[in-house]
Protein backbone atom coordinates (compact mmCIF):
# COMPACT_ATOMS: atom_id res chain seq x y z
CA UNK A 1 0.00 0.00 0.00
CA UNK A 2 1.45 3.37 -0.87
CA UNK A 3 0.18 6.37 1.42
CA UNK A 4 -0.17 9.24 -0.28
CA UNK A 5 -0.66 13.09 0.35
CA UNK A 6 -2.79 15.82 -1.16
CA UNK A 7 -1.87 18.92 -1.74
CA UNK A 8 -4.49 21.51 -0.65
CA UNK A 9 -3.98 24.85 -3.01
CA UNK A 10 -2.59 27.48 -0.20
CA UNK A 11 -4.27 30.09 -1.64
CA UNK A 12 -7.37 28.21 -2.14
CA UNK A 13 -7.36 27.41 1.80
CA UNK A 14 -6.22 30.92 2.42
CA UNK A 15 -9.28 32.23 0.67
CA UNK A 16 -11.67 29.89 2.89
CA UNK A 17 -10.61 30.33 6.10
CA UNK A 18 -11.03 34.27 5.36
CA UNK A 19 -14.23 33.95 4.50
CA UNK A 20 -14.92 32.34 8.77
CA UNK A 21 -14.28 28.87 7.36
CA UNK A 22 -12.56 26.50 9.93
CA UNK A 23 -9.03 26.51 9.42
CA UNK A 24 -9.01 22.78 9.66
CA UNK A 25 -12.04 22.55 7.15
CA UNK A 26 -10.45 25.26 4.63
CA UNK A 27 -7.48 23.08 4.22
CA UNK A 28 -9.61 19.82 3.95
CA UNK A 29 -11.58 21.67 1.19
CA UNK A 30 -9.03 23.38 -0.50
CA UNK A 31 -7.46 19.57 -0.90
CA UNK A 32 -10.39 18.84 -2.44
CA UNK A 33 -10.33 21.55 -4.99
CA UNK A 34 -12.88 23.93 -3.35
CA UNK A 35 -11.47 27.39 -4.41
CA UNK A 36 -14.34 29.65 -3.03
CA UNK A 37 -16.81 29.98 -0.40
CA UNK A 38 -19.63 29.99 -3.04
CA UNK A 39 -18.67 26.76 -3.97
CA UNK A 40 -19.94 25.26 -0.65
CA UNK A 41 -23.18 27.20 -0.68
CA UNK A 42 -25.47 24.48 0.16
CA UNK A 43 -28.38 26.24 0.14
CA UNK A 44 -31.80 25.11 -2.18
CA UNK A 45 -31.73 28.34 -4.30
CA UNK A 46 -27.92 26.70 -5.86
CA UNK A 47 -29.59 23.55 -7.19
CA UNK A 48 -28.79 23.39 -10.42
CA UNK A 49 -32.08 24.10 -12.07
CA UNK A 50 -34.35 21.24 -13.98
CA UNK A 51 -34.48 22.76 -16.92
CA UNK A 52 -31.25 21.37 -18.08
CA UNK A 53 -32.41 17.71 -18.01
CA UNK A 54 -33.30 16.40 -21.26
CA UNK A 55 -36.50 15.15 -21.29
CA UNK A 56 -38.13 16.97 -18.26
CA UNK A 57 -40.26 19.02 -19.46
CA UNK A 58 -41.69 15.71 -21.44
CA UNK A 59 -42.35 14.41 -18.75
CA UNK A 60 -44.06 17.21 -16.24
CA UNK A 61 -46.35 17.70 -19.31
CA UNK A 62 -47.31 13.95 -19.26
CA UNK A 63 -47.51 13.82 -15.47
CA UNK A 64 -49.75 17.08 -15.49
CA UNK A 65 -52.39 15.66 -17.89
CA UNK A 66 -52.39 12.29 -16.01
CA UNK A 67 -53.31 14.30 -13.16
CA UNK A 68 -55.88 16.20 -15.00
CA UNK A 69 -57.49 12.91 -16.06
CA UNK A 70 -57.03 11.16 -12.86
CA UNK A 71 -55.21 8.20 -14.39
CA UNK A 72 -54.06 5.14 -12.23
CA UNK A 73 -49.98 5.98 -11.80
CA UNK A 74 -47.76 2.87 -11.11
CA UNK A 75 -44.30 3.23 -10.67
CA UNK A 76 -41.71 0.38 -11.03
CA UNK A 77 -39.00 0.78 -8.91
CA UNK A 78 -35.84 -1.17 -8.06
CA UNK A 79 -34.83 -3.59 -5.09
CA UNK A 80 -32.48 -1.16 -3.42
CA UNK A 81 -31.99 1.92 -1.49
CA UNK A 82 -32.04 3.89 -4.04
CA UNK A 83 -34.42 2.27 -5.68
CA UNK A 84 -36.93 2.81 -2.73
CA UNK A 85 -36.50 6.27 -1.34
CA UNK A 86 -37.02 6.96 -5.46
CA UNK A 87 -40.43 4.94 -5.27
CA UNK A 88 -41.22 6.54 -1.99
CA UNK A 89 -40.28 10.21 -3.25
CA UNK A 90 -42.51 9.38 -6.19
CA UNK A 91 -45.18 8.30 -4.47
CA UNK A 92 -45.36 10.87 -1.66
CA UNK A 93 -44.13 13.67 -4.48
CA UNK A 94 -47.12 12.71 -6.62
CA UNK A 95 -49.76 12.58 -4.10
CA UNK A 96 -48.85 15.79 -2.73
CA UNK A 97 -48.89 17.21 -6.03
CA UNK A 98 -52.76 15.96 -6.58
CA UNK A 99 -52.17 12.28 -7.82
CA UNK A 100 -55.32 10.12 -6.90
CA UNK A 101 -53.82 7.02 -7.91
CA UNK A 102 -50.66 6.27 -7.19
CA UNK A 103 -49.34 2.45 -6.47
CA UNK A 104 -45.97 0.67 -7.08
CA UNK A 105 -44.21 -2.31 -8.15
CA UNK A 106 -40.85 -3.80 -7.07
CA UNK A 107 -39.28 -5.94 -9.30
CA UNK A 108 -38.21 -9.50 -7.45
CA UNK A 109 -34.18 -9.75 -7.55
CA UNK A 110 -34.49 -13.73 -8.19
CA UNK A 111 -37.15 -14.35 -10.42
CA UNK A 112 -37.35 -10.93 -12.17
CA UNK A 113 -34.10 -9.43 -12.25
CA UNK A 114 -33.09 -6.61 -12.93
CA UNK A 115 -35.21 -3.59 -14.63
CA UNK A 116 -38.31 -3.21 -16.75
CA UNK A 117 -39.32 -6.44 -18.21
CA UNK A 118 -42.11 -7.44 -20.56
CA UNK A 119 -43.11 -9.72 -17.57
CA UNK A 120 -43.47 -6.88 -15.02
CA UNK A 121 -45.33 -4.63 -17.75
CA UNK A 122 -47.98 -7.50 -17.90
CA UNK A 123 -48.50 -7.11 -13.97
CA UNK A 124 -48.49 -3.49 -14.24
CA UNK A 125 -51.39 -3.42 -16.90
CA UNK A 126 -52.92 -5.94 -14.36
CA UNK A 127 -53.60 -3.77 -11.54
CA UNK A 128 -55.55 -1.10 -13.96
CA UNK A 129 -52.34 1.16 -15.08
CA UNK A 130 -53.13 3.78 -17.61
CA UNK A 131 -49.43 5.06 -16.86
CA UNK A 132 -45.66 3.47 -15.99
CA UNK A 133 -43.21 5.00 -14.46
CA UNK A 134 -40.00 3.87 -13.88
CA UNK A 135 -37.57 5.11 -10.89
CA UNK A 136 -33.58 3.94 -10.52
CA UNK A 137 -34.45 1.51 -13.91
CA UNK A 138 -35.99 1.31 -17.52
CA UNK A 139 -32.74 3.10 -19.39
CA UNK A 140 -31.73 -0.58 -20.78
CA UNK A 141 -35.06 -2.21 -21.13
CA UNK A 142 -36.50 -1.27 -24.67
CA UNK A 143 -38.34 -4.47 -24.76
CA UNK A 144 -40.22 -3.79 -21.35
CA UNK A 145 -41.26 -0.25 -22.88
CA UNK A 146 -42.36 -1.57 -26.24
CA UNK A 147 -44.87 -3.95 -24.28
CA UNK A 148 -46.06 -1.33 -21.88
CA UNK A 149 -47.08 0.56 -25.02
CA UNK A 150 -48.67 -2.55 -26.68
CA UNK A 151 -50.99 -3.12 -23.62
CA UNK A 152 -52.10 0.83 -24.10
CA UNK A 153 -50.11 2.33 -21.22
CA UNK A 154 -47.97 5.78 -21.34
CA UNK A 155 -44.24 4.93 -20.12
CA UNK A 156 -41.96 7.81 -18.15
CA UNK A 157 -38.50 6.77 -17.33
CA UNK A 158 -36.69 8.39 -15.08
CA UNK A 159 -33.28 6.81 -14.39
CA UNK A 160 -29.04 7.73 -13.96
CA UNK A 161 -27.72 4.59 -15.44
CA UNK A 162 -26.02 4.56 -17.99
CA UNK A 163 -27.54 3.48 -21.23
CA UNK A 164 -26.92 1.06 -23.95
CA UNK A 165 -26.84 1.61 -27.56
CA UNK A 166 -30.66 1.83 -27.95
CA UNK A 167 -32.41 4.11 -25.36
CA UNK A 168 -35.81 3.28 -24.92
CA UNK A 169 -38.84 4.84 -27.26
CA UNK A 170 -40.61 6.09 -24.13
CA UNK A 171 -42.78 8.31 -23.81
CA UNK A 172 -40.36 11.05 -21.92
CA UNK A 173 -37.36 9.95 -21.02
CA UNK A 174 -35.29 11.71 -17.77
CA UNK A 175 -31.94 10.52 -17.33
CA UNK A 176 -29.10 12.98 -16.95
CA UNK A 177 -26.26 10.26 -18.72
CA UNK A 178 -28.61 9.69 -21.83
CA UNK A 179 -27.40 11.15 -25.03
CA UNK A 180 -27.99 14.46 -25.80
CA UNK A 181 -27.69 15.67 -21.86
CA UNK A 182 -26.25 19.21 -20.97
CA UNK A 183 -27.37 18.85 -17.39
CA UNK A 184 -24.29 19.41 -15.30
CA UNK A 185 -24.52 16.89 -12.57
CA UNK A 186 -23.92 13.30 -14.32
CA UNK A 187 -23.85 11.90 -11.15
CA UNK A 188 -27.77 12.35 -9.57
CA UNK A 189 -29.20 9.09 -8.16
CA UNK A 190 -32.03 7.72 -9.11
CA UNK A 191 -33.94 9.37 -6.61
CA UNK A 192 -32.19 12.31 -7.23
CA UNK A 193 -33.51 12.53 -11.12
CA UNK A 194 -37.50 11.97 -9.62
CA UNK A 195 -37.00 14.87 -7.18
CA UNK A 196 -36.16 16.88 -9.88
CA UNK A 197 -38.95 15.19 -12.60
CA UNK A 198 -41.35 16.37 -9.38
CA UNK A 199 -39.63 19.79 -9.42
CA UNK A 200 -40.23 20.34 -12.85
CA UNK A 201 -44.09 18.57 -12.69
CA UNK A 202 -45.16 21.46 -9.99
CA UNK A 203 -43.84 24.41 -11.85
CA UNK A 204 -45.89 23.04 -14.95
CA UNK A 205 -48.74 22.86 -13.00
CA UNK A 206 -47.93 26.35 -11.57
CA UNK A 207 -47.73 27.70 -14.43
CA UNK A 208 -51.36 25.59 -15.62
CA UNK A 209 -52.36 27.46 -12.33
CA UNK A 210 -53.38 25.01 -10.28
CA UNK A 211 -51.21 26.58 -7.21
CA UNK A 212 -49.13 30.22 -7.20
CA UNK A 213 -45.71 30.56 -5.64
CA UNK A 214 -46.56 31.02 -2.57
CA UNK A 215 -49.38 28.06 -1.82
CA UNK A 216 -47.59 25.43 -3.91
CA UNK A 217 -46.61 22.30 -1.94
CA UNK A 218 -43.81 21.89 -0.07
CA UNK A 219 -41.05 19.62 -1.94
CA UNK A 220 -38.36 20.17 0.17
CA UNK A 221 -40.16 17.52 2.71
CA UNK A 222 -38.76 14.83 0.27
CA UNK A 223 -35.05 15.89 0.64
CA UNK A 224 -34.56 13.32 3.55
CA UNK A 225 -35.52 10.57 1.39
CA UNK A 226 -33.26 11.99 -1.46
CA UNK A 227 -30.54 12.32 0.88
CA UNK A 228 -30.46 8.71 1.77
CA UNK A 229 -30.89 7.75 -1.67
CA UNK A 230 -28.07 9.67 -2.86
CA UNK A 231 -25.59 8.42 -0.24
CA UNK A 232 -26.79 4.98 0.00
CA UNK A 233 -26.13 4.43 -3.82
CA UNK A 234 -22.45 5.73 -3.93
CA UNK A 235 -23.22 8.04 -6.70
CA UNK A 236 -20.18 10.75 -6.62
CA UNK A 237 -21.12 13.79 -4.48
CA UNK A 238 -20.57 16.77 -6.41
CA UNK A 239 -21.20 19.99 -5.91
CA UNK A 240 -25.34 19.30 -6.53
CA UNK A 241 -25.13 15.62 -4.88
CA UNK A 242 -24.08 17.93 -1.95
CA UNK A 243 -26.42 20.53 -1.64
CA UNK A 244 -29.29 17.78 -2.08
CA UNK A 245 -27.61 15.55 0.64
CA UNK A 246 -26.64 18.75 2.94
CA UNK A 247 -30.46 19.67 2.82
CA UNK A 248 -31.69 16.50 3.59
CA UNK A 249 -29.39 16.33 6.51
CA UNK A 250 -30.15 19.50 7.76
CA UNK A 251 -34.31 18.86 8.21
CA UNK A 252 -33.37 14.96 9.73
CA UNK A 253 -31.27 16.94 12.52
CA UNK A 254 -34.59 19.33 13.28
CA UNK A 255 -36.69 16.02 13.41
CA UNK A 256 -38.16 16.66 10.31
CA UNK A 257 -38.25 13.65 8.18
CA UNK A 258 -40.52 10.64 7.52
CA UNK A 259 -41.83 8.34 10.43
CA UNK A 260 -39.69 5.65 8.79
CA UNK A 261 -36.43 7.64 8.86
CA UNK A 262 -36.61 8.10 12.71
CA UNK A 263 -37.70 4.71 13.40
CA UNK A 264 -34.71 3.13 11.56
CA UNK A 265 -32.44 5.62 13.19
CA UNK A 266 -33.48 4.71 16.77
CA UNK A 267 -33.37 0.86 15.61
CA UNK A 268 -29.47 1.22 14.11
CA UNK A 269 -28.71 3.56 17.83
CA UNK A 270 -28.39 6.75 15.76
CA UNK A 271 -29.03 10.13 17.37
CA UNK A 272 -31.11 11.89 14.55
CA UNK A 273 -29.95 15.36 16.32
CA UNK A 274 -25.90 14.35 15.43
CA UNK A 275 -27.25 13.08 11.85
CA UNK A 276 -24.18 12.89 9.18
CA UNK A 277 -24.00 11.43 5.70
CA UNK A 278 -22.41 8.31 7.21
CA UNK A 279 -25.66 7.36 9.45
CA UNK A 280 -27.11 7.21 5.90
CA UNK A 281 -24.14 5.11 4.28
CA UNK A 282 -23.58 2.43 6.38
CA UNK A 283 -26.03 2.20 8.64
CA UNK A 284 -29.96 3.08 7.31
CA UNK A 285 -29.18 2.11 3.81
CA UNK A 286 -27.63 -1.24 4.32
CA UNK A 287 -30.86 -1.94 6.57
CA UNK A 288 -33.17 -0.97 3.73
CA UNK A 289 -31.00 -2.70 1.05
CA UNK A 290 -31.19 -6.20 3.25
CA UNK A 291 -35.04 -6.34 2.06
CA UNK A 292 -34.16 -6.24 -1.62
CA UNK A 293 -31.50 -8.93 -0.96
CA UNK A 294 -33.39 -11.05 1.20
CA UNK A 295 -36.84 -10.64 1.16
CA UNK A 296 -39.01 -8.36 -0.26
CA UNK A 297 -38.19 -4.49 -0.88
CA UNK A 298 -41.59 -3.73 -0.86
CA UNK A 299 -41.19 -4.00 3.30
CA UNK A 300 -38.06 -1.30 2.87
CA UNK A 301 -41.01 0.84 0.67
CA UNK A 302 -43.40 0.64 3.14
CA UNK A 303 -41.07 1.99 6.19
CA UNK A 304 -40.32 4.71 4.20
CA UNK A 305 -43.94 5.30 2.71
CA UNK A 306 -46.14 4.92 6.41
CA UNK A 307 -46.95 8.43 8.37
CA UNK A 308 -47.71 6.22 11.38
CA UNK A 309 -44.79 6.15 13.91
CA UNK A 310 -45.63 2.53 15.46
CA UNK A 311 -46.04 0.81 12.18
CA UNK A 312 -42.87 2.21 11.08
CA UNK A 313 -41.31 1.48 14.18
CA UNK A 314 -42.59 -2.05 13.68
CA UNK A 315 -40.84 -2.60 9.76
CA UNK A 316 -37.69 -0.96 11.05
CA UNK A 317 -37.22 -3.85 13.87
CA UNK A 318 -38.13 -5.81 10.71
CA UNK A 319 -35.60 -4.42 8.73
CA UNK A 320 -33.07 -4.74 11.12
CA UNK A 321 -33.74 -8.57 12.05
CA UNK A 322 -33.33 -8.93 8.28
CA UNK A 323 -29.70 -7.15 8.44
CA UNK A 324 -28.78 -9.21 10.91
CA UNK A 325 -29.62 -12.29 8.42
CA UNK A 326 -27.81 -10.67 5.96
CA UNK A 327 -24.79 -10.20 7.89
CA UNK A 328 -24.31 -13.68 8.61
CA UNK A 329 -24.40 -14.97 5.65
CA UNK A 330 -22.05 -12.51 4.13
CA UNK A 331 -19.88 -13.60 6.80
CA UNK A 332 -19.62 -16.85 5.43
CA UNK A 333 -19.58 -16.02 2.00
CA UNK A 334 -16.98 -13.64 2.44
CA UNK A 335 -14.80 -16.25 4.16
CA UNK A 336 -15.10 -18.73 1.10
CA UNK A 337 -14.49 -16.20 -1.21
CA UNK A 338 -11.58 -14.91 0.09
CA UNK A 339 -10.24 -18.52 0.26
CA UNK A 340 -10.79 -19.33 -3.00
CA UNK A 341 -9.78 -16.04 -4.56
CA UNK A 342 -6.29 -16.87 -2.57
CA UNK A 343 -6.17 -20.51 -3.81
CA UNK A 344 -6.31 -18.38 -7.64
CA UNK A 345 -2.90 -16.91 -6.54
CA UNK A 346 -1.47 -20.06 -4.39
CA UNK A 347 1.96 -20.07 -6.12
CA UNK A 348 2.17 -16.23 -7.00
CA UNK A 349 3.05 -13.02 -4.68
CA UNK A 350 0.12 -10.98 -6.30
CA UNK A 351 -3.44 -11.63 -7.19
CA UNK A 352 -4.18 -11.95 -11.15
CA UNK A 353 -5.47 -8.57 -12.70
CA UNK A 354 -8.87 -9.05 -12.21
CA UNK A 355 -11.12 -11.82 -9.70
CA UNK A 356 -14.03 -13.84 -10.52
CA UNK A 357 -15.07 -16.62 -7.32
CA UNK A 358 -18.00 -19.13 -7.53
CA UNK A 359 -19.83 -21.12 -5.07
CA UNK A 360 -22.65 -23.61 -4.80
CA UNK A 361 -23.26 -22.39 -1.70
CA UNK A 362 -23.53 -18.63 -2.53
CA UNK A 363 -26.61 -16.17 -2.02
CA UNK A 364 -27.64 -14.24 -5.80
CA UNK A 365 -28.82 -11.61 -2.56
CA UNK A 366 -25.83 -10.71 -1.24
CA UNK A 367 -22.95 -11.61 -3.93
CA UNK A 368 -22.44 -7.59 -4.63
CA UNK A 369 -21.34 -7.25 -1.03
CA UNK A 370 -18.90 -10.04 -1.51
CA UNK A 371 -17.56 -8.76 -4.35
CA UNK A 372 -16.81 -5.16 -2.83
CA UNK A 373 -15.08 -6.85 0.09
CA UNK A 374 -13.07 -9.01 -1.89
CA UNK A 375 -12.26 -6.02 -4.15
CA UNK A 376 -11.16 -3.74 -1.29
CA UNK A 377 -8.97 -6.55 0.85
CA UNK A 378 -7.29 -7.61 -2.53
CA UNK A 379 -7.26 -4.20 -4.89
CA UNK A 380 -8.52 -5.99 -7.97
CA UNK A 381 -12.01 -6.08 -9.76
CA UNK A 382 -13.60 -8.44 -8.08
CA UNK A 383 -17.13 -10.92 -9.80
CA UNK A 384 -18.57 -13.04 -7.70
CA UNK A 385 -21.35 -15.39 -9.09
CA UNK A 386 -23.78 -17.08 -7.42
CA UNK A 387 -26.69 -19.68 -9.02
CA UNK A 388 -29.99 -17.94 -9.85
CA UNK A 389 -32.75 -18.98 -7.85
CA UNK A 390 -35.17 -18.12 -10.65
CA UNK A 391 -37.76 -21.36 -11.27
CA UNK A 392 -36.40 -22.85 -14.40
CA UNK A 393 -32.75 -21.17 -14.38
CA UNK A 394 -30.80 -23.08 -12.53
CA UNK A 395 -27.95 -23.10 -15.21
CA UNK A 396 -27.41 -19.39 -14.97
CA UNK A 397 -25.28 -17.71 -12.63
CA UNK A 398 -25.67 -14.34 -11.61
CA UNK A 399 -22.95 -12.09 -10.80
CA UNK A 400 -22.01 -9.09 -9.20
CA UNK A 401 -18.82 -6.85 -9.69
CA UNK A 402 -16.86 -4.31 -8.25
CA UNK A 403 -14.33 -2.50 -9.69
CA UNK A 404 -10.86 -0.02 -8.60
CA UNK A 405 -10.06 3.78 -9.95
CA UNK A 406 -9.15 2.83 -13.50
CA UNK A 407 -11.05 0.18 -14.41
CA UNK A 408 -14.56 0.71 -16.02
CA UNK A 409 -16.31 -2.32 -14.86
CA UNK A 410 -19.12 -2.12 -17.39
CA UNK A 411 -17.13 -0.80 -20.48
CA UNK A 412 -14.63 -3.89 -19.93
CA UNK A 413 -18.22 -6.39 -19.80
CA UNK A 414 -19.48 -4.58 -22.68
CA UNK A 415 -15.60 -5.32 -24.78
CA UNK A 416 -15.93 -8.70 -23.52
CA UNK A 417 -19.22 -9.02 -25.30
CA UNK A 418 -18.00 -7.78 -28.27
CA UNK A 419 -15.14 -10.56 -27.45
CA UNK A 420 -16.94 -13.66 -26.40
CA UNK A 421 -20.54 -13.05 -28.36
CA UNK A 422 -23.06 -14.76 -26.73
CA UNK A 423 -21.11 -15.29 -23.27
CA UNK A 424 -23.28 -12.37 -21.24
CA UNK A 425 -26.93 -13.07 -21.24
CA UNK A 426 -27.79 -9.76 -19.46
CA UNK A 427 -25.47 -6.73 -18.09
CA UNK A 428 -25.52 -3.35 -17.34
CA UNK A 429 -23.87 -1.11 -14.61
CA UNK A 430 -21.56 1.87 -13.84
CA UNK A 431 -17.71 2.28 -14.29
CA UNK A 432 -17.34 0.61 -10.26
CA UNK A 433 -20.13 -1.35 -10.07
CA UNK A 434 -21.92 -3.77 -12.49
CA UNK A 435 -23.76 -6.79 -12.73
CA UNK A 436 -24.71 -9.75 -15.32
CA UNK A 437 -26.10 -12.74 -15.53
CA UNK A 438 -24.25 -15.90 -17.85
CA UNK A 439 -24.77 -19.66 -18.26
CA UNK A 440 -23.04 -21.86 -15.63
CA UNK A 441 -21.09 -23.36 -18.87
CA UNK A 442 -19.48 -19.83 -19.51
CA UNK A 443 -18.38 -19.21 -16.11
CA UNK A 444 -14.36 -20.08 -17.51
CA UNK A 445 -15.16 -17.85 -20.87
CA UNK A 446 -16.09 -15.38 -18.84
CA UNK A 447 -13.23 -15.02 -15.91
CA UNK A 448 -10.34 -15.54 -19.02
CA UNK A 449 -11.97 -13.09 -20.92
CA UNK A 450 -12.14 -10.69 -17.97
CA UNK A 451 -8.71 -11.22 -16.81
CA UNK A 452 -7.41 -10.72 -20.62
CA UNK A 453 -8.91 -6.93 -20.49
CA UNK A 454 -7.72 -6.03 -17.08
CA UNK A 455 -4.12 -7.65 -17.71
CA UNK A 456 -4.20 -5.05 -21.23
CA UNK A 457 -5.98 -2.09 -19.22
CA UNK A 458 -4.38 -1.93 -15.89
CA UNK A 459 -0.93 -1.31 -14.90
CA UNK A 460 1.55 -1.64 -11.97
CA UNK A 461 0.55 1.68 -10.28
CA UNK A 462 -3.05 1.26 -10.73
CA UNK A 463 -2.88 -2.42 -9.37
CA UNK A 464 -1.22 -0.84 -6.34
CA UNK A 465 -3.22 0.29 -3.68
CA UNK A 466 -3.11 4.04 -3.23
CA UNK A 467 -4.63 5.53 0.35
CA UNK A 468 -5.18 9.39 -0.51
CA UNK A 469 -4.92 11.37 3.18
CA UNK A 470 -5.04 14.91 4.31
CA UNK A 471 -1.69 14.41 6.04
CA UNK A 472 -0.45 14.68 9.86
CA UNK A 473 -3.21 16.07 12.43
CA UNK A 474 -2.41 19.13 14.27
CA UNK A 475 -2.28 18.28 18.04
CA UNK A 476 -4.72 21.29 18.93
CA UNK A 477 -6.89 19.83 16.26
CA UNK A 478 -7.55 16.13 18.33
CA UNK A 479 -10.59 17.33 19.95
CA UNK A 480 -14.24 15.77 20.54
CA UNK A 481 -15.15 19.37 19.47
CA UNK A 482 -13.29 19.21 16.28
CA UNK A 483 -14.49 15.64 15.42
CA UNK A 484 -17.80 17.40 15.55
CA UNK A 485 -17.94 20.01 13.30
CA UNK A 486 -16.08 17.79 10.93
CA UNK A 487 -18.76 14.68 11.09
CA UNK A 488 -21.61 17.63 10.17
CA UNK A 489 -19.92 18.33 6.93
CA UNK A 490 -21.10 15.76 4.01
CA UNK A 491 -18.32 13.35 3.06
CA UNK A 492 -19.23 10.39 0.85
CA UNK A 493 -18.22 9.30 -2.89
CA UNK A 494 -15.90 11.60 -4.97
CA UNK A 495 -15.39 13.62 -2.20
CA UNK A 496 -13.88 11.59 0.34
CA UNK A 497 -14.11 12.18 4.09
CA UNK A 498 -11.13 13.15 6.13
CA UNK A 499 -8.39 10.72 6.56
CA UNK A 500 -4.71 12.04 8.45
CA UNK A 501 -1.55 9.76 7.97
CA UNK A 502 1.63 10.22 9.88
CA UNK A 503 4.17 8.44 11.83
CA UNK A 504 3.07 7.66 15.32
CA UNK A 505 4.57 5.21 17.95
CA UNK A 506 2.43 1.98 19.00
CA UNK A 507 3.02 1.60 22.77
CA UNK A 508 0.48 -1.63 23.12
CA UNK A 509 -2.05 -3.53 20.71
CA UNK A 510 -4.34 -6.14 21.52
CA UNK A 511 -6.97 -8.02 19.45
CA UNK A 512 -10.73 -7.45 20.59
CA UNK A 513 -14.04 -7.82 19.19
CA UNK A 514 -16.11 -11.30 18.36
CA UNK A 515 -13.64 -14.01 16.92
CA UNK A 516 -10.71 -11.67 17.74
CA UNK A 517 -10.93 -9.86 14.33
CA UNK A 518 -10.06 -5.73 15.34
CA UNK A 519 -6.85 -4.61 16.40
CA UNK A 520 -7.33 -2.10 19.42
CA UNK A 521 -4.40 0.21 19.90
CA UNK A 522 -2.58 2.55 21.89
CA UNK A 523 -0.76 4.52 20.29
CA UNK A 524 1.43 8.05 20.94
CA UNK A 525 0.78 11.27 18.87
CA UNK A 526 2.79 13.75 19.18
CA UNK A 527 3.77 12.93 22.44
CA UNK A 528 0.64 12.67 23.63
CA UNK A 529 -1.37 8.83 23.98
CA UNK A 530 -4.34 8.33 22.10
CA UNK A 531 -6.23 5.02 21.63
CA UNK A 532 -7.15 3.67 18.22
CA UNK A 533 -8.88 0.81 16.16
CA UNK A 534 -8.34 -1.01 13.23
CA UNK A 535 -11.91 -2.76 12.45
CA UNK A 536 -11.49 -6.59 10.56
CA UNK A 537 -7.38 -6.42 10.82
CA UNK A 538 -5.45 -8.74 12.93
CA UNK A 539 -1.66 -8.18 12.15
CA UNK A 540 0.62 -6.81 14.63
CA UNK A 541 2.36 -3.41 13.89
CA UNK A 542 6.01 -2.64 14.51
CA UNK A 543 6.66 -0.28 17.19
CA UNK A 544 7.07 3.08 14.56
CA UNK A 545 4.74 2.64 11.84
CA UNK A 546 3.05 5.35 9.05
CA UNK A 547 -0.67 5.11 9.77
CA UNK A 548 -3.47 6.65 7.70
CA UNK A 549 -6.88 7.14 10.08
CA UNK A 550 -10.01 8.71 10.65
CA UNK A 551 -10.72 10.89 13.55
CA UNK A 552 -13.81 9.51 16.19
CA UNK A 553 -15.59 9.94 19.06
CA UNK A 554 -15.51 6.92 21.76
CA UNK A 555 -18.07 7.83 24.28
CA UNK A 556 -18.17 6.09 27.83
CA UNK A 557 -19.42 7.04 31.37
CA UNK A 558 -20.41 10.38 30.21
CA UNK A 559 -16.53 11.13 29.05
CA UNK A 560 -16.16 11.85 24.94
CA UNK A 561 -12.84 10.88 23.51
CA UNK A 562 -11.23 11.31 20.57
CA UNK A 563 -9.87 7.91 18.90
CA UNK A 564 -8.26 7.13 15.35
CA UNK A 565 -9.51 4.74 12.36
CA UNK A 566 -6.92 2.97 10.80
CA UNK A 567 -7.65 3.12 7.59
CA UNK A 568 -3.85 1.71 6.88
CA UNK A 569 -0.38 0.99 7.26
CA UNK A 570 2.76 1.57 5.60
CA UNK A 571 6.90 1.46 6.65
CA UNK A 572 7.88 4.46 8.61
Amino acid sequence: MQIIVRSPSPRSAWALEQAGIHPLLAQLYAARGICTPQELDTSLAQLLPPQGLKGIQAAATLLADAIAQNQRLCIVADYDCDGATACAVAIRGLRLLGAQQVDYLVPDRVVDGYGLTAAIAQRVKERGADMLITVDNGIGSPEGVDEAHALGMQVLITDHHLPSNQVPAADAVVNPNQPGCSFASKSLAGVGVMFYVLLALRAELRQRGQFEAHNQPRLDALLPLVALGTVADVVRLDANNRRLVAQGLQRVRAGQMPPGIAALFRVAGRDVRQANSQDFGFALGPRINAAGRLADMSLGIECLLTDDTSRADELAKLLDSINRERRDIEGGMRDQAQALAENLFAAQDSPPPAITVFDEGFHEGVVGIVASRLKDKLHRPSFVFAVSGAPGKEQELKGSGRSIVGFHLRDALDLLVKRHPGVLLRFGGHAMAAGCTIDRAQLDTFTQGLAQIAQEQLDAATLTRQLETDGPLAAPYRRADVVDTLQREVWGQGFAPPTFSEEVEVLSQRLVGQDSKHLSLKLKHQGEPVDAIWFGHTEQLPARVLLAFRLDVNEWQGQRKVQFLVEGAAEA
